[in-house]
């Protein structure tokens, strides 16, 4: 787990602002879900052979002996929401979530066990053009951010049909060099083993290289589909490499699944991540429904937005009021608070605990401000404030009080 220091949570808040803009830009509204869910949500969804399940859930018995799980992934708690409140019955939903995700693995720079995700899902759409939209979307907030050195990555798992004969391919290949395998593949081969081509083990990178290719059994509707959403990137102008070899770690996946990756980051290149899944609603309970969506990680894209020379998000205040001398501090508090009613979002720090006006003075400086609002016993008998400019060598300025406002605001402007 790692802290979020102040010094970093304001280009937090700026990645994130920008992203929530481009993604409500397309017309996908928030949902709030809770972080714990029940146990079977995810191990239904996700898949019991996969890694998050067998090994990085955080899973604990509740008072009332019931397993729980901290949130390893958004997606499965989406549908479980959308079930729950009746958000599919003859709907279609474009929704969005963002927060703490957990996952026990190794923490290395940008990957934490406490880590944070944005969910982008849509539901109810069956055609490629809303996996096209999704891909659209993420090109669009890179340009939106300033981001350079990424390239998108897809491929098909086809429909559950060809994926069920590719599925026999794979298990009389792997049979075949069963005493090659590792501990995990030998594990996976009868029930899952789409997942030894997600092995992280360079020892069975050649084995997996020379496996069955998906896209060569895929059926007509997978084609078309597959088709379909390469014609509308190319007509986006939105390039793409066909990776055969993605499949992506979790089991609900079908038909379209992309990635976004960089190699800005090291190890970690992979930025946004998603797929299609049109079997989960109906696994978890609902009726049948096709749907899509993807996964950021935001440690990673606030990462990315540094090396790529963002430029960090502002944590300074706007105006320090220095107060010195008998009544300054009320008036100074009337001040600032005249300050913020006349300019909504102005961001001011009144000078509290005390101290010398040049004590008060360095505070105003290092707070980042861009002025000083002087309230001494000079400017209190005038009925007037000084304005410090504190980033310039302009010249302070003496205003009337009830001209403050009106004077900031433009000077800010300028």
């Amino acid at each position: 787990m790692n802290d979020i220091l102040p010094e970093e949570s304001g280009t937090w808040r700026l990645v994130e602002e920008i992203v929530r803009d481009v993604i409500e830009a397309y017309g996908y509204r928030e949902i709030r879900l809770p972080i714990l869910e029940r146990t079977e949500v995810f191990a239904r969804a996700i898949g019991e052979v996969t890694d998050i399940v067998e090994k990085e859930m955080y899973s604990f018995k509740d008072r009332n002996d019931e397993s729980l799980t901290m949130r390893p992934e958004g997606t499965a708690g989406m549908v479980r929401a959308g079930i729950t409140n009746g958000l599919f019955h003859n709907q279609r939903q474009k929704l969005w979530t963002v927060g703490p995700m957990f996952r026990y693995e190794k923490p290395q720079k940008g990957r934490y066990r406490q880590f944070h995700q944005f969910d982008v899902e849509a539901m109810g759409y069956e055609g490629p053009d809303i996996d096209a939209e999704l891909i659209i979307l993420c090109a669009r907030l890179w340009e939106r951010l300033g981001l350079g050195r990424l390239s998108l990555e897809i491929n098909t798992l086809g429909t559950p049909d060809c994926r069920a004969k590719y599925r026999a391919e794979l298990v009389h290949y792997f049979s075949g060099v069963k005493n090659q395998l590792d501990e995990d593949s030998i594990r996976r081969l009868e029930k899952n083993p789409l997942r030894i081509l997600d092995s992280k083990n360079p020892d069975m990178r050649e084995l997996i290289a020379a496996a069955p290719v998906m896209i060569e059994h895929i059926d007509a509707e997978a084609t078309a589909h597959f088709d379909g959403l390469k014609s509308l990137l190319d007509a986006a102008d939105v390039p793409y490499t066909v990776n055969p070899r993605l499949v992506r770690g979790l089991d609900y996946y079908n038909l379209t699944v992309f990635e976004w990756i960089t190699d800005a980051l090291g190890s970690q290149g992979a930025v946004c991540a998603g797929g299609r899944y049109d079997g989960l609603v109906e696994k978890l309970g609902g009726r049948a429904t096709p749907a899509i969506g993807w996964a950021m990680g935001v440690e990673r894209l606030v990462g990315l937005y540094e090396a790529c020379g963002g430029i960090p998000g502002l944590q300074d205040v706007d105006i320090y009021i220095v107060a010195v001398g008998d009544g300054a501090l009320a008036l100074g508090f009337a001040a600032a608070e005249n300050l913020r009613d006349q300019i909504p979002g102005l961001k001011v720090e009144l000078n509290l605990g005390g101290g010398s006006f040049k004590s008060q003075l360095k505070r105003a400086d290092k707070s980042g401000a861009a002025y000083a609002v002087i309230l001494g016993e000079d400017e209190i008998a005038r009925n007037e404030a000084g304005l410090k400019p504190l980033r310039s060598a302009a010249e302070q300025e003496n205003v009337a009080l009830d001209a403050l406002a009106g004077t900031v605001k433009a000077r800010l402007e300028h």
